[in-house]
């Protein structure tokens, strides 16, 4: 038996996410799915919006943080 995968975050990067919900998106829009499918892929885009929201979420962080250095390192003046 093999073990259950990875959380879609440990192993989609930000742009693999986006086109595999792109791509989740187109199919839930064209319809002819089973209810049953329609379902697994409106979770499945769920799981890859939240991957997709954690990394835009850390992009800010990490900008927010360099942002704040730098301030840091000028001064409050330079912020004026």
């Amino acid at each position: 038996m093999t073990s259950k995968a990875a959380p879609a975050e440990e192993t989609l990067g930000y742009e693999q996410a986006r086109d595999e919900l792109i791509e989740v998106v187109r199919r839930l829009e064209a319809g002819g799915t089973s209810l049953e499918e329609s379902l697994a892929l409106w979770e499945r885009g769920e799981e890859l919006a939240g991957v997709c929201r954690r990394w835009l979420e850390g992009a800010r962080a990490r900008l927010d943080a360099a942002l704040a250095a730098e301030e840091g390192e000028d001064g409050p003046e330079a912020a004026q």
